[in-house]
């Protein structure tokens, strides 16, 4: 299965998909494929890429950081999955909007738009919130699915109320601290070839380098719920063996069991896209997770290229970094994902 993992996988930079791929498969509980191919750029300065590269995590912010940190007070009773949007935004409570809730948000079924170009008015972060309150609805809440990075900035703005704390502390005090996760944070402070680029800048004429791609989330000074964080793929595979390990890592529980089987379930039975507490779920529709993992399979994507699923009916999971923004805002790892995951599925080690 490895030979034909990377084969496929260099194959996808030869067509310059992307200039490179670390990937991480996790299966029955060991590691076996755990590498990095391809480089960190196409530039001058281009180094072969490691295990250890920094990425933009891009939209695994979602899951990484503001889900668990969620999951967390939910566990503490600091508040509760269908506590209104209002109770902390009372300015929220307009337009339609007073009976969103908390799991609104975390399923991407609040009825909040999915995005706006904050950065084009130079809004403040405390600006962004009002402006948020302010929305008008785009669909009725708890009728359909559209994923929506508002909805996740207005639950970093939670976090930070109910804790007091930033939401950068938090991810560190409560998650990447406790888990050993070292190169795992926000705003990092790298050498360039320690890094793998994304997008190619106007504003710097560059590529980016540990700043982070999404466009709201660099104005909002590199901190969001949305987007933000960086990793590496041996953080990341430590983040996912927690997952798999029901919460615990190593002897330290960092989630609740049943708060994070909670978050797996479907809390949108009313559409077709298939959404748990902050998880894309397994659903009958084209998926990046592919066609062959079972419907208790979870994870999320980042626009930058990342992703990480897992299935815990055939107790697997697969981290996939690239920084396919590297080359422009091309399609391309929409093919990529499943077609992938495909390949792992078809051809996992025989027992």
């Amino acid at each position: 299965m490895r030979d034909k993992v990377i084969s496929f996988l260099q194959h996808e930079i030869d067509r310059q998909v992307t200039p490179g791929a670390a990937i991480r498969i996790n299966y029955k509980g060991k590691s076996i494929v755990n590498e990095a191919l391809g480089t960190n750029s196409s530039g001058s300065d281009r180094v072969e890429l490691t295990t250890r590269h920094i990425f933009d995590m891009a939209s695994l912010t979602k899951v990484m950081v503001t889900l668990p940190l969620v999951l967390q007070l939910l566990e503490s009773g600091a508040v509760y999955l269908h506590d209104r949007v209002s109770t902390f935004f009372p300015e929220f409570a307009v337009h339609g909007k007073e009976t969103i809730r908390i799991q609104h948000l975390l399923s991407h079924s609040s009825g909040l738009p999915s995005h706006r170009h904050y950065f084009e008015q130079k809004l403040t972060v405390q600006e962004i919130y009002s402006a948020i309150c302010d929305e008008q609805l785009a669909y009725e809440p708890g009728t359909r699915v559209e994923y929506s990075d508002l909805g996740f900035i207005l639950l970093m703005g939670i976090i930070e109320k109910v804790t007091g704390q930033s939401i950068e502390e938090c991810a560190q005090q409560r998650l990447f601290g406790p888990m050993g996760m070292h190169d795992t944070k926000y705003r990092p402070n790298y050498e360039r070839h320690c890094i793998a680029p994304t997008e190619w800048s106007k504003h710097l004429q560059e590529h980016k380098y540990g700043i982070v791609h999404d466009e709201n989330t660099e104005s909002m000074g590199g901190i969001s719920g949305h987007a933000g964080l960086f990793s590496t793929l041996e953080d990341a595979a430590v983040f996912t063996d927690m997952l798999e390990n029901d919460g615990l890592h190593g002897e330290k529980r960092i989630l609740h069991p049943l708060w994070l089987k909670k978050s797996c379930e479907n809390f949108t039975p009313f559409s077709d896209e298939f959404r748990g507490l902050g998880w894309q779920l397994k659903d009958e529709g084209p998926s990046p997770m592919g066609d062959l993992m079972s419907p208790l399979a979870y994870g999320h994507t980042g626009f930058t290229g990342t992703s990480f699923y897992i299935d815990p009916a055939a107790e697997i999971s697969v981290i996939l970094l690239t920084n396919r923004v590297y080359f422009g805002r091309q399609d391309a790892i929409i093919r990529l994902r499943p077609r992938l995951h495909n390949i792992i599925m078809a051809n996992l080690p025989e027992e």
